[in-house]
């Protein structure tokens, strides 16, 4: 789809989004440092337009499940900023009440069914959120997001059996940034992971993850397939990964040629920013602005992790299984 086919605000609205996914990882870089979050984390930034350009296609009753690096699936879904925030430094008022921290983050009021530190462990979960669906007749759809490394494990094969099969309103999303932890995908995945799924016969569409557009309408099409009874589809979504694969990674598998053409050339903001301001669809006034707020709202939800308290003992037992009766 056209930038030209969004009104002014959606469109300021695309960037607020991608601005603040991106803030808020380069931010959690700089506190990490300070050894005041626990634990560790792996950062989304640049893959930023596949998430936004995913989520936009989706109604706010529509599921997601996420990964490792699942901040980015978050934010685009609709999780709130200082939640998250609480939730990375280990505070009360987290999204999950600082007992989950970065690879855990679940929101289900937002559809957010949860990120998972178990390479490939949504697509199972999010079949499941996909049948609940279809018995009940809602017409949501549910994405399951999933990094190139899971198309190497077998619940991915077998998720995408059972899709199939039942007809499940769901959509696959691969996000491929070229490497598993420090090795690159052309060392580990044999063929292409498209025919993969269209030895499922599921729909499958390549697309340039730098392009928000060029995902929203990508997924555009599949939730219209999915929530029609057409079934699963798969979108293989190229993207790059600024940061190592972890917080502390040293990052010395990739060179600094391929590192700063990534960053020079596949910048999914900067993309954003030439391409509306050349079609006269906004000034650049009005994307720094959006910037200026959202450097703000981060700076709060930074302050306001910190003056929050951490769980008290008593909540180690809570949460821990779901009470039916």
């Amino acid at each position: 789809m056209s930038a030209l086919q969004f009104p002014r605000e959606r469109i300021i609205g695309i960037y607020r989004s991608m601005r603040l996914i991106r803030r808020f990882e380069e931010r959690l870089m700089e506190e990490m440092s300070t050894g005041d979050i626990p634990g560790n984390t792996h950062l989304y930034a640049g893959q930023e337009a596949s998430a936004v350009g995913v989520c936009l296609a989706l109604r706010e009753d529509d599921y997601i499940s996420s990964t490792h690096r699942g901040h980015g699936h978050s934010i685009a879904k609709g999780c709130e900023i200082d939640a998250m925030m609480a939730e990375l430094f280990g505070r009360a008022t987290g999204t999950c009440a600082g007992k989950g921290g970065s690879q855990h983050i679940a929101d289900l009021r937002k559809g957010m069914l949860g990120a998972n530190g178990i390479v490939a462990g949504g697509a199972p979960i999010t079949c499941g959120a996909a049948l609940s669906a279809k018995l009940r007749g809602t017409e949501q759809v549910a994405v399951a997001f999933a990094g190139d490394g899971a198309m190497n494990e077998g619940v991915m094969a077998e998720s995408f059996n059972l899709a199939k099969i039942w007809m499940l309103p769901i959509i696959f999303v691969i996000e491929n940034n070229g490497y598993g932890e420090a090795t690159a995908n052309a060392h580990v995945s044999a063929g292409s992971f498209t025919r993969r799924a269209e030895g499922y016969d599921i729909p499958t569409d390549e697309v340039d993850g730098t392009d928000v557009f060029a995902v929203y309408e990508a997924t555009r099409v599949a939730v219209e397939r999915a929530r029609t009874g057409g079934g699963p589809t798969l979108l293989h979504i190229h993207v790059p990964r600024y940061f190592g694969h972890y917080s502390g990674d040293p990052d010395t598998y990739r060179s600094a040629d391929e590192k700063g053409e990534m960053r020079k050339n596949r910048d999914c903001l900067r993309l954003f920013r030439s391409r509306v301001e050349g079609a006269a669809l906004l000034e650049g006034a009005d994307l720094d602005q959006v910037e200026a707020e959202v450097e703000d709202q981060i700076n709060q939800a930074v302050a306001a992790a910190r003056a929050a308290p951490r769980p008290d003992a008593a909540a180690l037992h809570t949460d821990v299984y779901v009470k039916y009766m």
